[in-house]
């Protein structure tokens, strides 16, 4: 879907938006007779307190929120594809350690009225999506492609509280007393909708055939993740029942006690056992939910597909340690500096190098791996006091691995940084170009070399002048390298150069003179700038043997994009940085087997247009790339300031530079696939925090 909406499907958004002023005030009406039933049995004086607020809250802002809500909703409408369910239900486990009881108590609620909102619309969902596709010119069903599908609102609700000043504590009570009430209100908006299509004649249109990754265009940019192994997190968040329990018997961990265990006042007014002190029952609940942390995340990294089997047997195996040290520092895992958490990072990190057992360098890396988790389970009580010496051991281990490619990689590290700041000059340089009088009549072939090659060539003179200024300003090569822009732009045009042949002969030599010093100087392949000096002395030559005034055309007329300046390095800069240079056209096939098919709702539609996922190219994350005709796992170690620049290195220390446009263009050809945004111990508890989310919206606890 493109960035903005079809004319043809806005009439429906803002007939969506106009309804907001009847059905919103209903919802807000159903909610406050709910908080006053809720009142009424409320046995707590606290909590009926809170209820009443909470209820008169809903009366004060009904005209407010109906704005809000129109102002978020219409937002995210106009937002490109797949922005418009930006308020789904989520927290990140670092987000749970900052919130306060309220915020956590709120993001149960909305988990909790998402999940029966969008069972109540599930059919109506379908129907609506059907026609919008239809009405947008698809012809099988995307769901991201419909701006009006139920997330939509609920973020959009979400938002307009927030936006409306509505208290955390506020905003909960009125999720839990209205999520059956929203589920009504929005099914007739739904049944509204439909009809309003119905009526304009548009049919619905069905789904497609599933279509396999490589097929796609633009493919997959999302990181590869658990969720392909061979149970899901997606699997573990949806089948659970309320009221379930562990294997073990225990209820099973709730945002509510993950929180707790987080900020370290778990078990504050749990009542204790007859006879034992309540200290002694606070930290046994707090060993027992670190173990259950501990458990849940090492099952989602040893489930990771995106880790060799091999290594995942091995953390595996660390798993006993790990739950050792959670008995004496509960917390660990949540303290990035904490040895053992950074002995896990930094062991999966470096495996996420290998895609498969027989690269070079696995075997050393898996027998040192091995090794720790030996020295891991050796018999003893000083386990939590192994982490530092083994993460030292790691490191040490690393560093040789990589110490050879060390120096290089600074060398490239150095050269990207000076490469990126000549091209940002030379951006500049390029719009001065084009400001000058004569820019606009000089023939296409000059226009390109002076907003290509030359651009290049002053930039790199006024850096080096920077760095180490000249003795006489007027013998400054980039003075010269300026000047001589003015005598070329008057020289190329036939017929003016024409009206004065004794300039035209004196500047002619020295033209030639400093356009070769210029190239020279900046180590630019003659070869590739012959065709201009050809064109050139043509224009010379013609400009000498005529004396007719006027202007002759430019032809052949230029086929630059004035705005299109190409990243440049030297040859020897080229080497120094393993830089990609420019891809082919897309005469490939893609680098990726046909493994995995596309979720219905990732299908790109019939008419071409991008509905891909952004990619963020950031430190640290890893990719798969073609590199010497073999798919390779690079990690971004640097990248430039203003993101034009970036260098990956493989497990091994080879070093690959390329630019954003390169990289856009290795996404086009489905032949670069994200592996990891961040830390797979980091997605890992996210899982733990979304599984224990949905523990609580399905057993009716926070």
């Amino acid at each position: 879907m493109n960035a903005t909406v079809r004319p043809d499907v806005d009439v429906y958004i803002q007939e969506a938006l106009s309804q907001t002023a009847q059905w919103l005030p209903r919802w807000l009406d159903q909610v406050s007779v709910s908080l006053k039933n809720l009142e009424a049995t409320e046995p707590g004086v606290m909590e009926r307190k809170a209820l009443n607020q909470a209820r008169l809250e809903a009366d004060r802002h009904r005209e407010s929120m109906v704005a809000a809500f129109r102002h978020e909703l219409e937002t995210a409408t106009k937002g490109p594809a797949g922005t418009a369910g930006a308020g789904k239900t989520g927290v990140s486990f670092d987000e749970l350690e900052l919130m306060g009881d309220d915020q956590v108590q709120e993001t149960v609620e909305f988990a909790r009225l998402q999940q029966v909102v969008e069972m109540a619309l599930e059919d109506l969902d379908v129907e609506l999506t059907a026609r919008i596709c239809s009405a947008l010119g698809l012809t099988q069903i995307n769901p991201d492609a419909n701006p009006l599908r139920p997330s939509a609102f609920i973020g959009a609700l979400s938002r307009a509280m927030k936006a409306d000043k509505v208290d955390a504590s506020v905003r909960g009570r009125w999720l839990k007393a209205g999520a059956a009430a929203l589920g009504e209100q929005l099914s007739g908006v739904f049944l509204a909708l439909i009809e309003r299509l119905d009526q304009s004649g548009v049919r619905p249109v069905g789904f497609g055939v599933t279509r396999p990754f490589a097929a796609s265009r633009g493919g997959d940019t999302r990181p590869m993740s658990a969720a392909t192994g061979p149970r899901s997190r997606r699997d573990e968040t949806t089948t659970m029942k309320p009221g379930t329990r562990s294997a073990a018997g225990d209820p099973l961990l709730t945002l509510d006690q993950l929180h707790r265990l987080l900020v370290g006042n778990l078990g504050s007014g749990e009542a204790a056992e007859p006879g034992v002190p309540v200290p002694q029952v606070n930290q046994a609940m707090v060993r027992n939910l670190a173990s259950e942390v501990v458990s849940l995340m090492m099952r989602q990294i040893t489930e990771d597909k995106r880790i060799l089997q091999p290594i995942r047997d091995i953390l595996h195996g660390m798993k006993p340690a790990l739950l050792d040290l959670a008995r004496d520092d509960p917390r660990f895992f949540a303290d990035r500096h904490n040895p053992a958490r950074r002995l896990l990072d930094a062991i999966i990190e470096r495996s996420l190098g290998f895609k498969t057992e027989a690269e070079s360098g696995y075997a050393p890396f898996a027998a040192e791996v091995r090794g720790i988790q030996r020295a891991l389970l050796r018999a003893g009580d000083d386990v939590p006091q192994r982490f530092p010496a083994l993460l030292e051991r790691l490191q040490q281990f690393s560093s040789r691995a990589v110490e050879p490619s060390q120096e290089a990689r600074g060398l490239a590290v150095n050269t990207l940084v000076r490469v990126e700041q000549r091209n940002l000059l030379a951006e500049r340089l390029v719009h001065e170009f084009r400001d000058l009088k004569d820019f606009p009549k000089a023939p296409g072939v000059v226009r390109r070399f002076l907003t290509g090659p030359w651009a290049q060539v002053v930039a790199q003179a006024r850096l080096e002048e920077g760095a180490r200024p000249p003795l006489l300003p007027a013998e400054a090569a980039s003075r010269r390298y300026t000047e001589v822009i003015n005598d070329l732009l008057w020289s190329c045009q036939v017929g003016l150069a024409s009206l004065n042949r004794p300039r035209l002969v004196k500047v002619i030599p020295v033209i030639l003179r400093t356009l070769r010093e210029g190239l020279d100087s900046i180590d630019y392949p003659r070869a590739a700038t012959e065709g201009f000096f050809q064109a050139l002395m043509g224009l010379h030559e013609a400009a000498y043997k005529t004396q007719r005034p006027g202007v002759p055309e430019d032809n052949p007329p230029s086929r630059q994009d004035m705005e299109d300046v190409s990243m440049w390095m030297q040859s020897q800069e080229a080497k120094d940085t393993g830089f990609m240079t420019d891809l082919p056209p897309e005469t490939q096939p893609p680098a990726y087997e046909n493994t995995q098919p596309l979720p219905p709702g990732e299908l790109p539609d019939a008419r071409g247009t991008d509905s891909r996922v952004p990619v963020e190219f950031t430190v640290g994350a890893w990719f798969e790339m073609p590199l010497d005709g073999v798919t390779t796992r690079c990690q971004i170690t640097w990248a430039s300031p203003h993101g034009t620049l970036f260098l990956f290195n493989t497990v091994s220390g080879k070093s690959v530079s390329m630019t954003r446009r390169n990289l856009d263009r290795l996404i086009d050809q489905d032949r670069l696939r994200m592996v990891a945004r961040q830390s797979v111990v980091d997605e890992a508890l996210d899982a733990v925090a979304q599984q224990a989310l949905q523990n609580s919206s399905s057993s009716g606890k926070a």
